[in-house]
């Protein structure tokens, strides 16, 4: 038990600490954070957990990561289901909070952060743009994980690789989608937005796991002397 609450507390931290920038100072009048300030959040949300949690759990913190794990031979299959239900339990509890800190003031919660693509897309991307960029940005986040935590990568560093991949997707990504590749954190901002955000959600869901499964397996390909579960 102690590694799914692990992944709870951390996805619980990664959705307050990411989303949470988003949505209170990424526009603050005058002193906002911006794309920048937001994309670096994420990443250091992931960097702090990796060294507080990631002796305990792994700290993947999103489902994509444990389907990718999986598929690198990181992780047993029996693992998989408590994994991704305690990742989304500590992302809801997480969205749960933010909603009654935005709604502290008066204001509504608007796009709360949720991902989307068309007309919800920041930058008014198309479905086909965001398929692809959650595709790739995935496979690659999957490909910096399994490589940085591999037994031939210099000790200690992990943590800060894998932060620092996600940092830049969201520089990258965020005009796109908002930035997935993590079902987990889609799932509990669509909960609270509802409407045109769960209608859309299947993408955030399927294609971050898909492009982890693709990592995973060109991970193991170019691997193949390397020890597995």
């Amino acid at each position: 038990m102690k590694k799914y609450l692990a992944e709870f507390t951390g996805t619980f931290w990664l959705v307050l600490g990411g989303c949470g920038s988003a949505v209170l100072a990424a526009g603050f009048p005058g002193v906002g954070i911006g794309l920048l300030g937001v994309a670096l959040a994420f990443g250091l949300t992931v960097l702090t957990i990796a060294y507080s949690f990631g002796h305990i759990s792994g700290a993947h913190l999103n489902p994509a990561v444990t389907f990718g794990l999986w598929a690198g031979g990181r992780i047993s299959a029996k693992d998989i289901a408590p994994y991704v239900i305690s990742q989304i339990a500590g992302a809801t509890l997480a969205a749960t909070v933010l909603y009654f800190i935005v709604t502290g003031n008066g204001s509504q919660i608007g796009d709360f952060a949720a991902n989307g693509f068309a007309e919800h897309s920041p930058g008014k991307y198309s479905m086909g743009a965001a398929i692809i960029t959650e595709l790739v940005m995935t496979l690659m986040f999957l490909l910096v994980i399994l490589g940085a935590t591999s037994e031939k990568a210099p000790k200690g560093f992990a943590g800060i690789a894998i932060g620092l991949a996600l940092t830049l997707i969201h520089l990258i990504s965020i005009p796109v989608t908002n930035t997935s590749v993590n079902p987990a954190r889609s799932i509990s901002q669509a909960l609270f937005v509802g409407d045109w955000a769960l209608a859309q959600l299947w993408l955030f869901i399927v294609v971050p796991i898909v492009g982890a499964i693709l990592a995973g397996l060109i991970y193991r390909y170019f691997n193949s002397e390397e020890k597995n579960f």
